[in-house]
């Protein structure tokens, strides 16, 4: 019974829970609590108790109408559905139940907002995400937490393992902030957080039985609020990972529908087929369009019903709750795609109603440009307005190992990613795309250990200063490699250091090889340079112009007004020696610009030599 020590018996009044049987008994309520003074001035509370839904149910409190209470298939639901006037104040809201002449008073406590709507600001191109895995980042001291208070499934941590927990936790992330920090980046992502009481242990965080609550085993919802607290205070944003295409199989709803139609395939029997072209198809068939949306997405995440209207209530609800209580910056979106689309559209809007200046990311995997881009909140090829800021380009961190590893020739190497940029006009905003190498998803961008750098070099350059909104996943920055082949668990390793018995650690420069130093430093300075005011400028809000890739050199510049900053990549593997007339139009003959790579300045010479896989980022100030 963990969900009824989420409430308390102080809260009760009226008849005495263990005294009157037959009195209405009170297990859950959700959201927790609520705000006045919120643009959505309707109100949905769903109140779980045994046989609550007979219930009839009263309020009394200025400013507040009820409009309907709702009881579904499942007796042991009240949905309850209120309208906040714009008078209400904050408060205790008496919420009275009343079932066979015995009645029970639930205080709902409304909150008064504590910020401007329009201060919720949300991640951009101006900033550098960094993603990673609160089990494997770092363990920080709980002091005394019971880390696995009121879950059923207790998993402990056993590090040998690869797809177990390894005890990572919220604290961990905050005692390393400053890391993060001195590194440049600045927002984090942390993927999801919210309870997984599942037997495996669930690990990675998207399976989710309770979304009102951070796993016990990361820390408290007062620990995730103190986080984006201590980002914020740093100039870091947070963004938060939410699922709601599926939950975990252990959720209670699974024990116990509101409605037969809360999940699709409720009997478990339908998988996804993973064809996303279904959604766009002009030609699709009804059983594969419903194979690929309303299939589950493993055996264990049983696929939510997003036209049910309470539920995805619920579900919207759910995120404002989160990013009022916690201050978070953004929310990325688990296989968006596989969700209900005029449903995401809805709940999309409605948060972005309500943070005009907040950001979403969908997890929209396609392995092309097109896929992607038609997610995008004003694509004019979706006849369905999506209302989703930003998607992730996932053809680039596809393809990437092409892109930059591959010695550029006429059709080769770099020409690739030119290709993959002149397909932009895809995209509604280019400069809302989410742009990465890999991820927790992914095979590791080095698959393994290399033995010099150019390439990734120029790949981290490239993410850095061209058009996007770039993210690094953990340890990219330390050379982490894998691959995926036998278990997800290999690209998810533990940050070395970050866990008690580490025999050394990589949070620092003695802990690190000297190639390890060697990248580290580089994206350091990337990422400072980046942060710093004018450049920050110019690469979030310039203009983006580039050169096909000839006699192995990628040329590009970003400009904003008279401020100009221009990326030379050498995509050759030896010393090339170039005519710049090609480039006249962005750098005359004469034009000296500051190296931000050596710290001089270069003049620009009808002939130039480059070294192998020489990177150049010069600016005009």
């Amino acid at each position: 019974m963990k969900r009824l020590s989420l409430i308390g018996l102080a809260l009760m009044t009226g008849a005495s829970l263990f005294g009157a049987k037959k009195a209405p008994v009170i297990t859950n309520v959700e959201p927790p609590y609520w705000w006045v003074g919120m643009a959505n001035d309707t109100l949905q509370i769903m109140v779980t108790g045994n046989g609550i839904g007979a219930a009839d149910v009263s309020v009394d409190y200025p400013g507040i109408k009820l409009l309907d209470q709702v009881t579904l298939d499942s007796p042991n639901y009240k949905f309850l559905y209120l309208l906040i006037g714009d008078e209400t104040r904050p408060g205790k809201m008496p919420i009275n139940f009343s079932l066979k002449g015995r009645k029970t008073t639930y205080d709902y406590e409304l909150k008064a907002r504590d910020r401007r709507p329009e201060d919720y600001v949300g991640f951009s191109a101006s900033d550098v995400l960094y993603l990673l895995m609160p089990d494997r980042f770092a363990r920080g001291d709980r002091k005394g937490a019971d880390e696995f208070g009121g879950l059923d499934y207790p998993v402990g941590y056993d590090r040998t393992q690869p797809s177990t927990r390894h005890g990572g936790n919220i604290a961990g992330i905050r005692e390393n902030l400053g890391y993060l920090d001195s590194l440049g980046v600045t927002a984090l992502w942390a993927t999801p957080v919210l309870e997984n009481d599942m037997p495996g242990g669930s690990y990675h965080g998207y399976a989710t039985t309770d979304y009102y609550r951070i796993d016990p085993r990361f820390g408290t919802n007062d620990d995730w609020a103190q986080l984006v607290t201590d980002a914020h205070s740093r100039g870091m944003k947070v963004v938060m990972d939410m699922i709601f295409n599926h939950s975990g199989s252990a959720h209670p709803w699974m024990k116990d529908m509101p409605s037969a139609d809360w999940y699709n395939h409720p009997d478990g029997k339908e998988l996804t087929n993973f064809r996303l072209s279904t959604v766009h198809d002009p030609y699709v068939s009804d059983y594969d369009l419903d194979h690929t949306v309303n299939g589950w997405f493993v055996p264990d995440m049983p696929d939510l019903n997003q036209r049910n209207p309470h539920l995805m209530k619920y579900l919207t609800q759910n995120s404002i709750w989160w990013i009022e209580s916690s201050k978070i910056n953004g929310i990325r979106m688990d296989t968006y795609p596989y969700a209900d689309m005029k449903a995401m559209a809805g709940w999309a809007r409605d948060v972005m109603r309500e943070y005009p200046n907040f950001n979403i990311v969908g997890e929209c995997w396609y392995g092309n440009e097109a896929g992607s881009a038609f997610w995008q909140a004003g694509n004019k090829m979706n006849p369905v307005p999506t209302n989703l800021p930003t998607v992730m380009d996932f053809k680039l961190s596809i393809d990437g190992h092409k892109f930059f590893d591959e010695e550029t020739d006429p059709w080769n190497g770099l020409n690739h990613l030119y290709d993959h940029l002149a397909l932009d006009y895809l995209y509604a905003d280019p400069q809302k795309v989410l742009t990465f190498l890999d991820n927790h998803d992914t095979d590791r961008f080095l698959t393994e250990l290399p033995d010099s750098l150019g390439s990734w070099k120029q790949a981290i350059a490239f993410l850095l200063t061209s058009r996007g909104i770039p993210q690094l996943y953990y340890g990219t920055e330390l050379l982490m490699n894998g691959t995926k082949k036998i278990t997800d668990g290999h690209i998810r390793l533990d940050m070395p250091g970050g866990f008690e018995g580490d025999t050394h650690s990589e949070f620092t420069g003695e802990g690190r090889t000297a190639l390890q130093n060697e990248a580290w430093d580089f994206m350091q300075k990337l990422l400072q340079w980046r942060r710093s005011p004018q450049a920050n400028e110019v690469i979030a809000r310039g203009a983006l112009k580039h050169f096909m890739p000839q006699n192995g050199m990628y040329v590009y510049e970003r400009s904003l007004g008279d401020k100009k900053i221009v990326v030379l990549l050498n995509g050759k593997d030896e010393p090339n020696t170039v005519t710049m007339e090609r480039t006249l139009e962005i750098l005359p003959y004469g034009t000296r610009r500051h190296n931000i790579m050596t710290g001089e300045d270069v003049t620009i010479e009808e002939t130039m030599t480059f070294a192998p896989r020489e990177i150049m980022i010069l600016q005009n100030f």
